[in-house]
């Protein structure tokens, strides 16, 4: 057995092309096998994989795991090939008629697949396989799957790495657009209050009502009250309970009211906006 040579890794693997000065004719009796599955495990023997000259073996990593990186034992004679972005494929090509190696697997969950490669273009048998399906065959390899990757393709990782930098830049951005909007709110907020509300200050006082006052959303009346009084809104002479929010002597309407009443017993106090002409 040769000792084993790290192979190129780009996104997803890189080798050298086929060389013609080693390719051999084509055998023309050599067919593909149907797709079969092996089991790669720690402490039995590698699987032997049929290849062929100048036919192409597709190796399939489990659908939770990509190719992080190869090891193979001869680089000259073989040809590996994982494509442009990292994905469970490799593509395997012998070039030489009966060559043998080793090829070493790692994959983004940390697993690790050993198989061995045979060219059989001269074996009695014409069959070589045309894809192998890879499954993990300890229980340490098979609770990986589930796990998150441990390896991160470069181009991956950079892509990561530019997508968490523009969030983060969109993120600032919305946070400083939100900031300034609330800082513009607050300086104007002022002058959005209007303290133009009338009624009879006796009663107000008897009942505990000190303010009445409203926003562009909101009317909000403050008092010192012993009871909780009800609170009216009167529309075209009739009125109507209304909801309000109430905390610590403060009722917040979600409206502008015109005009409206508290009651408490046989306590009143009717108010009405100076402006209002209902």
């Amino acid at each position: 057995m040769k000792t084993l040579i790290r192979t190129t890794v780009t996104l997803g693997l890189t080798f050298t092309a086929v060389s013609a000065t080693h390719a051999q004719h084509t055998p023309k009796n050599l067919e593909p096998s149907t797709p079969r599955t092996v089991v790669v495990s720690a402490t039995a023997a590698p699987p032997v994989i049929r290849a062929a000259l100048l036919q192409s073996t597709l190796i399939v990593l489990p659908p939770q795991e990509k190719v992080a990186s190869v090891f193979a034992g001869d680089t000259v004679d073989w040809v590996f090939d994982g494509g442009h972005v990292a994905s469970r494929f490799i593509s395997i090509k012998p070039k030489v008629a009966g060559s043998k190696t080793d090829v070493h697997i790692i994959s983004d969950h940390g697993n690790e697949y050993t198989l061995a490669l045979q060219e059989v273009s001269t074996d009695p048998d014409p069959h070589f396989d045309s894809k192998v399906f890879i499954t993990p065959g300890d229980k340490t390899a098979q609770e990986k799957l589930i796990e998150l990757p441990v390896f991160v393709p470069a181009s991956q990782l950079d892509q990561a790495k530019q997508e968490a930098t523009a969030a983060k830049a969109a993120e600032a951005a919305t946070l400083k657009a939100e900031q300034t909007k609330e800082e513009e709110y607050r300086s104007q907020y002022p002058g959005t209050l209007r303290f133009d509300y009338a009624w009879d200050k006796s009663k107000g006082d008897a009942l505990g009502l000190r303010q009445i006052w409203h926003d562009d959303k909101f009317t909000y009346l403050r008092g010192d009250f012993e009871e909780t009084p009800a609170l009216y809104e009167v529309k075209a002479g009739k009125p109507s309970l209304i909801n309000y929010d109430f905390n610590d002597g403060l009722y917040t309407v979600s409206k502008e009211l015109t005009r409206g009443y508290l009651i408490i017993g046989k306590q009143k106090v009717e108010f009405h906006r100076t402006d209002a002409r209902n």
